[in-house]
């Protein structure tokens, strides 16, 4: 009888024991702004063995990580990958919408009750308010009653806002005019003194002062294209060749920095200052610390993935990041953080690149489709401005005018889906409020379902041709469903993650819920994605449990 409940006794504790695994200190999300999963490997052989080799090799790496949504925008991949929702549900279906009651373009993290903390221009007058899900940040903060910490930062505004969520003890951003990091009022009056000690060592001014010079010999860069082609953009206030002689600029310098590699070490001695000063992963709970890198994209979009800018600013960023990980290493300890790394959408190829290749691509202008469709429409039903906006690959329709009208709203639209497949780059138009009958592959359905908001999306849309986008012939851009735009990299490190490869397809809005299990605590209020199991198996407290 007494063995038998000595037995019971043990049973019970161990499997508290379980339950109240160790958690790691912090939690550091790294976002990398238009990183194409393919730029893993592209750049491999020259990768440091402490950076993306560190994550790959001694990580977890989910090989076919996807978003699944479009339009594949910056905003929209932050708050996925954080709430682990998707714009139907997060609210944020782009970087910008059209407000039908306001009549205008919305920004994503707009917010006209703030202030600018930090500086006297009006780049701080931004918040959360537009996000209408928890993220898992929140999540976190609620887990503990609000006694951990929460800090994000980046060089945008919304790769900050939107993954620190509503409950952030801070979150920063970079401001062009002033050259410092800036906040607002949402979250404080006043930026704490080591922000405050962090700007006034104007670091930017020291990076710019020593020019962005290739990291090895220019002739080295053979995963590249020829330096300096005319289908790249120029670097503001320079050129498209290197050297970029940046020490040079004095208009708007502080605009050009963010294009350079030396704005991602910026933001990683940031979030070094953060940790230092905010004793993050110091206390009794678990911190979370959101870092997203807005270089990448800054210079993808001037300069395209097949770039020796891009190659450059990937080969500096790993040699950054293995520096990082040796800081965690030191400030919080070895095996007691977790890492994980991803991005919010990748990039097409310059069509000028492409043609060079003989590889099909394309642009196109939705504004002058809009403009086209509105005298096409005002001839043929006498309709002016039934068009009212173009925006994320839709367009939204003017509901007083086809009130006024009051004519057949279906034959209309027939009518502009018709003339929308006569441009050479669309492939397919639909009416968004008859998606489910439209004949589209189950994928790309899925997509614009999960991106489809009733309350901030428009009335039609169109999807281009492969490697066909809205812009122009200078540089590149994303949005789109297509791999290139939609495959991203998500890489798991640290504690409770053991080393392995997983090839089945999983999204971005997995990473969320899998956090949750393995931190313990309940996954976002909107979240529709699932837990990555195999991440969790690298826990044997959480195979317990299971």
């Amino acid at each position: 009888m007494m063995r038998k409940l000595l037995f019971i006794l043990l049973s019970v504790f161990t499997l508290g024991v379980s339950a109240q695994a160790p958690k790691p200190k912090l939690v550091v999300g790294i976002m990398v702004d238009q990183m194409r999963w393919d730029y893993l490997y592209r750049y491999h052989n020259r990768y440091v063995a402490g950076g993306f080799k560190r994550l790959l090799n001694d990580g977890f790496s989910c090989e076919n990580t996807f978003i699944p949504y479009t339009p594949t925008y910056t905003a929209a991949g932050h708050a996925s990958v954080y709430t682990g929702s998707v714009p139907a549900f997060n609210g944020i279906v782009g970087n910008n919408w059209y407000d039908r009651s306001l009549r205008r373009s919305v920004y994503c993290t707009e917010d006209s009750s703030v202030q600018t903390v930090g500086s006297s221009s009006n780049a701080g007058k931004q918040s959360p308010k537009n996000l209408w899900a928890n993220t898992i940040s929140d999540e976190l903060r609620l887990s503990t009653n609000f006694r951990n910490k929460t800090i994000a930062i980046a060089l945008k505004d919304r790769g900050s806002i939107l993954p620190g969520g509503h409950s952030a003890n801070g979150a920063y951003w970079f401001d062009a005019a002033s050259g410092g990091f800036i906040t607002s009022t949402f979250y404080m009056t006043a930026l704490p003194q080591w922000v405050a000690d962090f700007n006034a060592k104007k670091l930017p001014d020291t990076y710019l002062a020593q020019s962005w010079k290739t990291l090895y010999p220019l002739n080295t860069y053979v995963q590249s294209t020829p330096d300096a082609k005319e289908y790249e953009s120029a670097l503001p206030g320079e050129d498209n060749t290197f050297d970029h002689s940046t020490e040079a600029i004095t208009k708007n310098k502080y605009e050009s920095f963010k294009y350079t590699p030396a704005a991602n070490t910026y933001t990683f001695d940031m979030a070094k200052a953060a940790i230092k000063a905010e004793n993050l992963g110091k206390g009794s709970f678990t911190d979370m610390l959101a870092v997203s890198f807005s270089a990448p994209d800054y210079a993808g979009h001037a300069f395209g993935p097949n770039s020796i800018e891009i190659e450059d600013m990937y080969l500096r960023l790993d040699k950054d990041l293995a520096d990082f990980l040796n800081y965690l290493d030191v400030s919080v300890g070895k095996g007691q953080y977790l890492v994980f790394l991803t991005a919010d959408h990748g990039a097409a190829h310059v069509p000028g690149f492409l043609a060079e290749h003989r590889l099909p691509g394309g642009v196109v202008d939705d504004a002058v489709i809009a403009r086209q469709l509105n005298e096409s429409i005002k001839k043929d039903f006498n309709l002016t401005n039934a068009i009212e906006y173009a925006i994320n690959y839709q367009l939204y329709l003017n509901e007083a005018v086809l009130q006024q009208w009051g004519g057949d709203r279906n034959a209309l639209k027939h009518y502009i889906i018709q003339k929308l497949i006569q441009y050479d780059g669309i492939s397919q138009a639909f009416d968004l409020s008859t998606l489910g009958s439209f004949p589209l592959p189950v994928r790309v359905k899925s997509m614009v379902e999960n991106g489809f908001n009733q309350k901030r999306s428009g009335d039609i849309q169109f999807v281009f041709k492969p490697n066909w986008f809205d812009g122009g012939t200078k540089g590149t851009t994303h949005g789109l469903w297509n791999p290139y735009d939609a495959h991203i990299p998500l890489l798991w490190y640290g504690k409770g993650i053991k080393k392995g490869k997983l090839y089945r397809q999983v999204y971005m809005t997995d990473i969320a819920p899998t956090l949750a299990g393995l931190l313990q605590i309940q996954m976002p209020n909107a979240t529709v994605g699932e837990v990555i199991e195999e991440v969790l198996q690298g826990s044997k407290e959480t195979i317990k449990n299971k």
